[in-house]
């Protein structure tokens, strides 16, 4: 179950900061490190600050996109400051994430993404995303160091994860009842604009509207077979208006 879950790091530009993740990492039982564009990598010091963990270092996968490193996954939380102006659902307890994170993780990858030392993920990376999490921190100095934030999430998705101990033997779920896919969901929403497009509901691409569907399939969470009937609706629809 924990080898379903992905720590993604993005842009990370101190790659001292890679490794020290992956010691934060691999003391909770995680090793699935994905890294987006590093500044520097691969770089003794990221290896020399692992510290016992060098083989996540050197498993570490290294991609071109966000979305690249998280298609496939049916949950992906962002840790950030809540962004009030991207309406996601938003954990404001990390038990509570790691609990539906380790949830989902059973049967399906997850991933747990980190943004930029200096000013985190930006909104576009976010709406890679579907929910995010903050550290509760003092307000006056809430400053965490990225290894420092990883190691706070990490611990709490490790309890989560100590208190399943039976779920590793639980037969797997079947595959429709399961939550869709980012790269799924993506296919979604690109038919949905389509056929808004199409059928006089909006009549050029909507980024306020389009980000307020999407937070409201967030909140719904459809399984893959709900998604499935919502795909064929929309393929009615299209038809429809090709016959009109």
């Amino acid at each position: 179950m924990l080898s379903n879950i992905r720590i993604v790091l993005v842009q990370t530009y101190h790659p001292g900061n890679i490794g020290a993740s992956a010691r934060a990492m691999k003391t909770m039982g995680l090793e699935n490190l994905v890294l987006v564009t590093p500044r520097c990598f691969p770089d003794p010091e990221a290896s020399r600050l692992a510290a016992g963990a060098e083989d996540v270092v050197d498993n570490a996968r290294v991609v071109g996109s966000l979305a690249e490193a998280v298609d496939d996954c049916v949950q992906v939380v962002g840790a950030s400051a809540r962004l009030r102006s991207l309406p996601l659902p938003h954990f404001d307890e990390p038990a509570d994430m790691a609990d539906a994170l380790m949830a989902n993780a059973t049967d399906d990858p997850v991933a747990l993404v980190f943004g930029r030392e200096r000013f985190g993920l930006t909104n576009d990376e976010i709406r890679h995303c579907s929910h995010q999490v903050s550290i509760p921190a003092n307000p006056d100095y809430g400053v965490l160091n990225l290894s420092q934030a990883v190691q706070v999430l990490a611990y709490e998705v490790f309890r989560a994860w100590r208190q399943r101990p039976d779920s590793d033997f639980r037969a797997p779920r079947p595959s429709h009842d399961r939550q869709p896919t980012r790269e799924q969901l993506g296919h979604f929403h690109d038919h949905l604009s389509r056929v808004m497009q199409a059928s006089g509901f909006i009549t050029q691409p909507h980024a306020r509207t389009e980000e307020q569907l999407q937070a409201l399939f967030a909140r719904a969470r459809p399984s893959r077979k709900e998604l499935s009937l919502l795909r064929g609706l929309l393929s009615s629809v299209e038809q429809g208006l090709d016959d009109a």
